[in-house]
């Protein structure tokens, strides 16, 4: 594949600082071409075209109902798209055009056209943007074609197209250029055609059960609601610090106090931290709360949105990603963080001694300088025992108090809370609690956050705001948060959070 099939890996200057001897051969040819239609008269840039119809309902309604040799001049069409082959044949030419629906084969004779349209064809390339009229027929191979009789181009392009069979290979281009990506690769297109039905089809289940979509504002003063490193940004009229948001938990649990029931939100949240397989800078949570539930109830509304997800998006709640199966059905497996300390990584984190337990967080890769608390170590030794080995839906519960500031105590647990993350394939894909709403437990726990800031930049500051709506009483409430980007990854079998982002954070070239 030679090197002129994709873009640099550089971004390429701008068409209008290029000169003619640093062009690319390909480009020079194209703006040659493109010098052409506008010395001959035609605009290579129309403002519109009107078309009667996208490409698949033509597959559709004459597909089965034509064989080979088969014409219809009365069905005449006018469609539009991305010109991806072209096979000249003398005086006549087969070539593909491509638009968001799918791809149909056009047959053209030059001495059917008018002069005009005859010049502009003779110009044209790869990935130029082109209108047709004609009629509809079957070739004697039994494909299904358009018989151009009228053409026009809408956008001459001047960026050559990647190789068409092999479609991107090189995977920062493909992050990086992602307009190329789409145009050379159907795959990748269905990808971000199945993430907005996930995300259309989250919103219809939850408005179906009396859920009440709101926003929440981005940028706040007080960052919370998460253990995450803010972004932050200064506002000039008002001379104060904001930071994006990394949570909408304080908003929304306000909304609750306020009197709504049942709430939630599909939106951003921003975290200024590494990037990795499943992380990005930027990302979409989906987070609701529900007045007069618990965790228990939670996980029972969370295991039948993922496994109806799962139905609709692939037809099927078993779903293979990476080469294995994942069954999505309820009820998914119940399992407490420290019994699965127990059995993955062979200690118990109620008995053995903080050097005990240090030490095997160390054997596991654990990146912890002296030991910490109890909790700490013991979430150290889930985070490389556990974690990893759950490959099936299930709910990892009851947490240690310390590390979850914003959770009701265990009903029976002492010194654990009533938490769960839903973990699959090896990574957590939610996060929900029996939420706190005992004012004064509320005021305690922020203030020993406030006092671990010191050493922890993570932890949550305090939020006067957030303890005034607390103190004006809260329902028993239940709340989940889930990252959609993992839930679209499971669904359309892709190894990488930037697999599922139109538009990934990338470092400046």
């Amino acid at each position: 594949m030679s090197d002129r099939d994709f873009p640099p890996l550089a971004t390429p200057a701008p068409a209008s600082t290029k000169t003619s001897v640093d062009e690319n051969p390909l480009r020079a040819e194209k703006r040659r071409k493109l010098g052409e239609l506008r010395a001959a008269g035609i605009d290579p840039y129309p403002h519109n075209f009107e078309r009667s119809s996208t490409i698949q309902p033509i597959h559709e309604k004459f597909g089965e109902i034509l064989v080979a040799g088969d014409q219809r001049e009365t069905d005449r069409y006018q469609i539009a798209g991305r010109l991806m082959t072209k096979r000249p044949m003398g005086k006549a030419a087969f070539f593909n055009v491509q638009d968001q629906s799918g791809s149909i084969q056009v047959y053209l004779k030059t001495e059917e056209l008018s002069p005009e349209d005859a010049k502009a064809f003779d110009l044209i390339d790869l990935g130029d943007i082109v209108g047709l009229e004609g009629f509809i027929f079957k070739t004697k191979k039994g494909e299904l074609s358009l018989h151009a009789k009228k053409f026009k181009i809408l956008c001459k392009t001047l960026e050559p197209l990647p190789e068409k069979y092999h479609g991107i290979q090189d995977v920062e281009i493909k992050y990086r250029y992602r307009h190329l990506d789409l145009i050379s690769d159907s795959d990748s297109r269905e990808v971000f055609v199945k993430r907005s039905k996930v995300i259309a089809e989250t919103r219809n289940w939850l408005n179906s059960r009396g859920f009440l979509e709101v926003e929440t504002p981005v940028l706040q003063p007080i960052y919370g609601g998460a253990a995450a490193y803010p972004f932050s940004t200064h506002h000039r009229a008002l001379d104060m610090k904001l930071f994006l948001k990394i949570s909408p938990e304080l908003y929304l649990k306000r909304l609750i106090v306020g009197g709504f029931e049942k709430v939630y939100e599909i939106g951003k949240n921003f975290r200024n931290e590494g990037i990795d397989r499943t992380h990005n800078p930027e990302f979409t949570m989906l987070e609701w709360y529900e007045a007069y539930t618990d965790y228990n109830d939670q996980m029972k509304r969370f295991e039948e949105l993922i496994a109806h997800l799962a139905k609709t998006i692939t037809g099927s709640t078993t779903v293979m990603y990476q080469g294995k199966e994942i069954n999505f059905a309820p009820p998914w497996r119940r399992l407490s963080v420290y019994d699965g300390i127990r059995e993955y990584a062979g200690i118990d984190p109620d008995t053995a001694s903080i050097d005990e337990l240090f030490k095997k967080a160390k054997s596991l890769g654990s990146e912890m300088k002296t030991p910490g608390t109890r909790a700490a170590i013991a979430m150290e030794i889930f985070d490389g025992a556990v974690e990893p080995a759950l490959w099936q839906p299930t709910f990892v519960m009851d947490h240690p108090i310390e590390i979850s500031p914003l959770t009701k105590k265990h009903r029976t647990k002492p010194g654990h809370v009533e938490r769960f993350e839903p973990v699959c394939a090896y990574m957590e894909i939610g996060n929900s609690y029996t939420e706190l709403n005992d004012p004064e437990d509320q005021l305690a726990r922020l203030q020993e956050q406030e006092k671990q800031r010191l050493v922890d930049e993570e932890a949550q500051p305090m939020d006067e705001d957030f303890l005034h709506a607390i103190d004006t009483g809260m329902p028993p409430t239940g709340g989940v948060g889930i990252g959609l980007e993992r839930i679209v990854m499971l669904l359309t079998d892709r190894p990488s959070i930037r697999d599922i982002l139109l538009f990934p954070t990338m470092k400046k070239t």
